[in-house]
This record gives structure tokens, sequence and C-alpha cells, in this order.
């Protein structure tokens, strides 16, 4: 799993100076529903999609916003040693957007005894806490988006923020089917951007000898093209790099996105 495990986990905490590179996740119980209910989730990190293995993900800042713009909070937070559980009501028609939003910087030197050092969080942390003699020091902005889709009854459009990297379907993401070829374009800050790398991967690698990871880097236009052979539930990964940071601190930015999807058999 070499895209899951090259995820550097902001979940794991901004501040965390050894924060150990796992991929993240939010699962759902249900992504679909034909009445009001509850939904649970489990969210965590973890070295491979949805194994309940390693740390439990923290959901500060997680945002839930309802078809008509308005936002829920989570209820029912139980954060354990593995992972994270919570619940949402659902009761509005339309397709709810379930998402954790992360920035910071990363940093890397060495010290006076050539002992390897780490930090994530602020700009201004950043500057607190690195040593004005630090060697070999490499600083990078990061930005991560995590997601979840949820619809209750008829799927409602869904608009980007155009801010880091993101995902534009040309199937509705609670319509997805085996068999049927689904059109993926990836945007940074709200333009298709060509060679982002894409990583997706079905569930339940435990039970099965081949990992099954297919990769992808995007077009010129931003675009991929993907058919679920089996149905089940879907880890998506992407990644990219460039120079567009926010403070000159830093020399690139590292942009994530994850998406869990459900799949349906025809």
């Amino acid at each position: 799993m070499k895209k899951m495990l090259a995820l550097v986990s902001l979940a794991l905490g901004m501040s965390a100076p050894g924060a150990q590179a796992h991929g993240f996740w939010i699962m759902p119980s249900s992504t679909v529903l034909s009445a009001t209910q509850f939904v649970t989730f489990d969210a965590a990190t973890s070295t491979e999609p949805f194994q309940i293995d390693h740390r439990p993900l923290a959901i500060d800042g997680l945002v839930i916003l309802a078809p008509d713009g308005s936002q829920m909070t989570p209820v029912n937070v139980l954060k354990g040693e593995l992972r994270t559980v919570f619940d949402a009501k659902f009761d509005k028609k339309g397709t709810y957007r379930v998402e954790l939003v992360r920035s910071g910087f990363r940093a890397s030197w060495k010290d006076s005894d050539n002992k390897p050092k780490r930090f994530m969080g602020t700009a201004e942390a950043l500057a607190k806490e690195v040593p004005a003699d630090a060697k070999d020091l490499n600083i990078s902005e990061t930005e991560s988006r995590l997601e979840n889709y949820i619809t209750l009854g008829k799927p409602s459009a869904l608009k980007p923020s155009n801010k880091g990297l993101e995902l534009v379907a040309s199937t509705h993401p609670n319509d997805l089917v085996t068999g049927e070829p689904v059109e993926l374009t990836f945007l940074v800050d709200g333009k298709p951007t060509a060679d982002v790398e894409v990583a997706i991967v079905r569930g339940q690698i435990r039970y099965r000898n081949n990992p099954e990871e297919q990769s992808y880097k995007t077009d010129k236009n931003g675009k991929i093209k993907v058919t679920f052979d089996q149905a089940g539930m879907y880890w998506l990964d992407a990644d990219f790099k460039d120079g567009h940071v926010s403070n000159k601190i830093a020399k690139e930015r590292t942009l994530s996105y994850v998406l869990t999807l459900e799949v349906l058999p025809q």
C-alpha cells in the first residue's frame, strides 16, 4: 500500500512533532438513505483503508453541510484508542457533504547534535519552534481535504470550494454502480490540473491476497476514467505538489484529497 503509507496524516495533530505517516479516512454506515435517519461514522488513521489498527482520527473542525447550505454538528462523539465514532441525523432531502479540511506547515531538520527533528503546525508556531542554527531545513505547506457524501432521497448538485485539491465527478458520488465508467476531474484551486496522482482501493484488503490498488495520473484536462468492477466501499486518495504557497517560509505546497465512495451492484 504505497499510497497509504506515503500520506502524512495531519489528523494526528498539527503540533505533534513525531506524527507517523498513515492514511486517514472516515467511513459511514450508509451513504444513500430513503428516509430520515441517523448515520454512524468511523474515523481513523491506518495502514490499510478502513482497517481499524492504528489511531483515532481527530475530528476537530469537522463540518457537515446540509443540502440547503446549513451546518450540522456531529453528536455522540466517542474517541477510542483506535478510532473516533460519531453520529449525525440526516433529515433534509438532497446530498450532504461531510468534510474535514486541515492546513499548516511541515518542517524537518537536524539539530546541533545531528538528530533529526520534525514539526507540524502554523507558520507562527513554526518560527518559534525551529532554531536559527537548524541544519538541512526543509519546510512545506500542507493542505488536506477529507470528504464523504450522504444523500437522502434524490441527489443534489455539488459545487467545489475552489480551494486546494478537489474532485468533480461526471456521475454523482452516491450514484456509483459496478460496470459503469465514471469520469473524475481533479481541480487545484478551482482549475482542472494535470499530473495529479490518484490511488483507488477497495476495502476489506485483509480478506484477499491482492490489495488491487488502482493507480492513475490525470491528463492535461485533469481527468481520469474509472470503472468499478466490484461493489463495496472504496478509498480514493489524490496527491499533488506545486509552488503556490501562502507563506514564503515554505518551498512547496503539498495537497491531498481523500474520499470514501460506496459502489453498489447493478
